[in-house]
């Protein structure tokens, strides 16, 4: 019995030797990491991912964890982590390279977009993870362009060295549009006029170049934002957009997409009043600024503007940092709103610093030249808004962003000034057609910012079919530091007039001009001219008015022109006015000695939610000769073409009728009135609509005779336009229709200019 109870205890010593002795056999020391399969991968690459050295005593937690990191490297396609003994065993397959990325059966979404669009490249690491990324990029490509019926399918073709080809082929299938917009609970409008509110519109055949009928899932968040909008400016304060479900038809083609709305109740506006925290300041001064009347139906949109003028009239106070939130208490018994405008209180601030930032080649002093406002300045969110328009319309940057935060001290603000420079520099080759000169090729080199220094440098030559042209020019519009511009210009003319008035015409010559600001919306440019004039090849059949003007006529000539310009753009302009008043005076030498003066005015207004600019232009001009000279043909006023649409070039005012030459005259006036409208397309497509009415007269002719007819009736036409900014080049078609006019004179009913540069 003893001796059992010793070998019974022996063993079970021995056992528990075992047990104890295998988990400290576990965490031994490692004497050799051993990394197999790896090609690309250098194996000192493995183990800086597995956190794991010799000399390390590794459990099974620390392998679980090397693993984890080198699957997450995504090199990796597979690996086993095994100890034998001291020595760890890392077995990897390597993920193979991307030798190329292509994509088949794409017709309507180019190689280079859809590349764009994915993360893989050539020569990088193939994932399966990375592929299914892509393929959801480009469903979302696809789908942001209408086709929700696309099918991609990834596939992968093998070759050597571990090497693969990625290629996408893609099902883009039909676009998926609109085919029903629909409003539930909508007692106020019916479905049309809310509709139209919206920029998701139902599809129809002549559709065809609009985007708008395609279903896209931000836009019709951005509709139901416009339909918000659109009942809180009707004053349904209790407005709320309870849905929008868009279904997607069975076969994929068609969107039914519906709107519940409550409308709830509409309100009047009991009364407003201003509510201000700024220290010593009477909020009575900016009453003037709310045209908000009680009785009036509240209108948010009428509130939000309430806002921006408040805000812009006490940044002109020097309050840059103040905040105007608009308080609307609501009587829903009286269904009464009553607006309380809340101003903060906040410092007036001064300008410590401006920052300008994003210009590479353009010199920093001509940005800050267009700036209103300097350091140490008053803060006034006026000049503010002008310089920052200053800047655009020197158009030598893609983007202008002018920001305000806080200076060093609370009465301090800094302005950044952040600008993306685009190209400025042209060269072109051109080609088109002209109505008023036929066929037409030129070249054309310019500079707008020469050396970085917004200079203006232009080298252009024109060959057309009844017009030939070669111009030199250059301006410095900062000379010698100030607000005062120079230039110099240089200029050979020859121009057909054998269809208007039995004659050629030669100008060879040149000018210098200087301009200066008289105020911040008035300039004035003075300028010398010296020009040489050729009446050349003048008809035997022509007028003896024109026969008697062959030859050569030098003029030297000083002008002056006077502009008033408060457009809110001068190169698309939307609103405000452009003024003018130009005179000339010859006879400093040469042969011409007459006066001469041109005064007019443009002016543009938005209408209809600023989706129509009206345009309005009227000009009057005379010229009179002196010391017994008669004012001649070339120095004469001429209407027709693009100054007065419905008649040809010339094809108006006094003329010969036994040559039908047209004689020019000493006097002319003209007008027109224009609307210009988008067409439902894209604004991207640069297509808009155009209505106008022109009128005008050419009156008297200093040599006259039997056979000169030389009415002072008034001239008049409509019509209707498309003009196209293409990526060809600018493209206008006119066609107008005289309603006053003479027998004698010379009707065009289209009109149409196009160019090209490549």
């Amino acid at each position: 019995m003893r001796q059992v109870s010793l070998r019974l205890c022996a063993c079970l010593m021995a056992l528990s030797f075992v047990i104890f002795a295998l988990p400290a056999q576990a965490a031994s020391a490692i004497h050799e990491i051993r990394v197999e399969g790896a090609e690309r991968v250098e194996p000192a690459t493995v183990l800086s991912y597995m956190d794991i050295n010799v000399g390390d005593k590794v459990t099974r937690q620390d392998m679980d964890r090397a693993l984890k990191s080198l699957f997450a490297t995504g090199l990796f396609a597979d690996v086993s982590i095994e100890q034998q003994s001291r020595i760890l065993i890392v077995e990897v397959i390597e993920n193979p390279i991307i030798s190329e990325i292509a994509f088949e059966g794409n017709d309507r979404i180019e190689d280079d977009e859809l590349r764009s669009e994915i993360q893989l490249r050539a020569r990088q690491v193939f994932t399966r993870t990375k592929v299914q990324s892509d393929v959801s990029r480009i469903y979302q490509l696809y789908r942001r362009n209408g086709r929700f019926s696309v099918n991609i399918e990834p596939k992968v073709i093998r070759l050597d060295q571990n090497r693969v080809n990625l290629v996408f082929e893609i099902e883009e299938g039909t676009v998926t549009k609109v085919r029903s917009i629909r409003f539930v609970g909508n007692k106020r409008f019916d479905d049309s006029e809310l509709r139209s509110v919206i920029s998701t519109s139902e599809t129809a055949w002549y559709k065809f170049l609009s985007a708008d009928d395609r279903y896209d899932p931000d836009r019709l968040a951005f509709d139901q934002e416009l339909i918000r909008r659109f009942y809180l400016a009707q004053g349904y304060a209790d407005f709320n957009l309870v849905s929008a479900v868009a279904e997607l038809s069975d076969n994929k083609e068609d969107f039914f997409i519906t709107l519940t709305v409550d409308e709830g109740d509409r309100y009047h506006v009991s009364g407003t009043s201003i509510s201000s925290s700024l220290r010593n300041f009477e909020p009575s001064v900016l009453e003037e600024h709310v045209e908000i009347e009680e009785g009036d139906w509240y209108d948010a949109d009428l509130v939000q503007e309430t806002v921006d003028k408040l805000t812009d009239a006490l940044g002109d106070l020097q309050y840059a940092f103040v905040s105007v939130r608009p308080d609307i208490r609501r009587d829903r018994e009286n269904k009464t709103v009553e607006i309380v405008f809340q101003v903060s209180e906040t410092p007036r601030v001064f300008v410590e610093r401006i920052d300008v930032k994003g210009n590479i080649r353009t010199l920093d002093r001509v940005i800050r030249r267009e700036l209103l406002l300097d350091e140490g300045d008053p803060f006034n969110r006026s000049k503010l808004a002008r310089s920052e328009q200053n800047i655009r319309d020197i158009d030598f940057f893609e983007t202008v962003s002018v920001d305000v935060k806080q200076g060093s001290a609370p009465d301090k603000t800094i302005v950044d000034v952040d600008v993306s420079e685009k190209s400025t520099g042209e060269l072109s080759i051109g080609a088109g057609f002209s109505t008023t000169d036929g066929p037409l090729a030129d070249v054309r080199v310019r500079e707008r910012n020469l050396l970085g220094k917004g200079q203006d440098l232009l080298l252009a030559a024109t060959i057309a079919g009844e017009r030939t042209e070669f111009d030199l020019s250059f301006t410095e519009p900062y000379f010698t530091g100030r607000d005062v511009s120079a230039g110099v210009d240089l200029f050979h003319i020859t121009r057909d007039l054998q269809d208007e008035s039995s004659f050629d015409q030669r100008r060879t010559g040149g000018a210098v001009r200087v301009g200066y600001p008289l105020s911040e919306r008035w300039r004035q440019t003075l300028k010398y001219r010296y020009e040489r004039n050729d009446i050349t090849d003048v008809q035997t059949t022509a007028s003896r008015f024109i026969l008697e003007q062959e030859g050569q006529r030098d003029t030297s000539a000083i002008s002056q022109r006077t502009v008033y310009d408060n457009r809110d753009s001068r190169v698309f302009p939307t609103d405000g006015w452009l003024l003018w008043l130009d005179t000339e005076l010859s006879g400093l030498g040469g042969d011409a000695a007459y006066v001469s003066g041109k005064t007019g005015a443009s002016y543009y207004q938005p209408v209809f939610w600023d989706q129509l600019v009206f345009n309005a232009l009227g000009e009057v001009g005379a010229i009179e000769g002196y010391s017994d000279e008669q004012v001649q043909i070339n120095e004469r006023f001429f209407l027709g073409g693009d100054t007065l649409r419905g008649f040809e070039r010339a094809g108006v005012g006094p003329r010969d009728l036994s040559t039908n030459d047209s004689l020019g005259g000493n006097y002319f006036y003209r007008g027109s009135a224009e609307f210009s409208f988008p067409l439902g397309l894209p604004e991207e497509f640069g297509i808009k609509g155009h209505t106008f009415s022109d009128f005008g007269s050419i009156l008297e002719v200093d040599d006259t005779g039997i056979g000169v007819a030389d009415d002072e009736t008034i001239r008049a036409s409509v019509g209707a336009g498309v003009s196209w900014r293409s990526p060809f080049g600018p493209v206008r078609v006119d066609a107008a229709f005289p309603l006053a006019k003479e027998n004698y004179d010379e009707t065009e009913a289209f009109r149409f200019n196009f160019g090209t540069r490549f």
